[in-house]
């Protein structure tokens, strides 16, 4: 993985229309973005369609769509990255519920808060909390979407949202347990 640095160079040239860009930028990223979406969907049912590659390929084609976006750096293309995720596989748990008319798909909230049990959650019952979330919170809903969905660092996510990283972790903090009870079924 190239550093920061060299990412965020690539990400101007590709917004630039250069040439070099797209295949080097496509090589520096798809490595992480490649983690990513296997250690996202490791959370997932065992018999998830998806595979780690298909969810990047699909991320890669939404992704070379956002002409529009102006890249800041690194951890902005993968904030991105992480927000198209999060889409994606939402459809796919939509799509599967359609199909199985069952719960959905079910992944457990990593990094409990506190004292709490890390619990399975219904990707759908998920993304429904966070739209729930970003209207009391929005930044907090974007916090989660950074750091669950797009496995960026509280640095990182700092960096994203133009905040001290002590907030992201207060924050990070404050939206597990609001998410938890939420999931729970123990709504304020």
């Amino acid at each position: 993985m190239k550093d920061s640095s060299d990412i965020t160079a690539l990400l101007v040239e590709w917004d630039q229309g250069g040439g070099k860009g797209d295949s080097s930028l496509v090589e520096a990223i798809y490595g992480e973005l490649r983690r990513l979406a296997a250690g996202y969907l490791h959370r997932e049912r065992p018999d998830h369609s998806l595979s780690p590659t298909a969810l990047v390929h699909e991320t890669y084609l939404k992704l070379i769509d956002q002409r529009r976006t102006r890249w800041q750096n690194r951890a902005h293309f993968f904030a991105i990255a992480a927000h198209l995720m999060r889409r994606i596989l939402v459809d796919h748990a939509r799509a599967h519920c359609a199909v199985k008319r069952g719960n959905g798909d079910r992944v457990p909230l990593e990094e409990g808060a506190g004292e709490l049990a890390p619990i399975d959650i219904d990707v759908l019952a998920l993304d429904r909390a966070l739209e729930r979330l970003a209207d009391l919170e929005p930044r907090q809903a974007r916090i989660v979407e950074l750091r669950f969905f797009g496995g960026l660092t509280v640095e990182e996510s700092a960096a994203v949202l133009d905040v001290a990283p002590i907030t992201v972790k207060r924050d990070w903090a404050l939206a597990k347990v609001w998410l938890y009870r939420q999931l729970q079924g123990d709504s304020p």
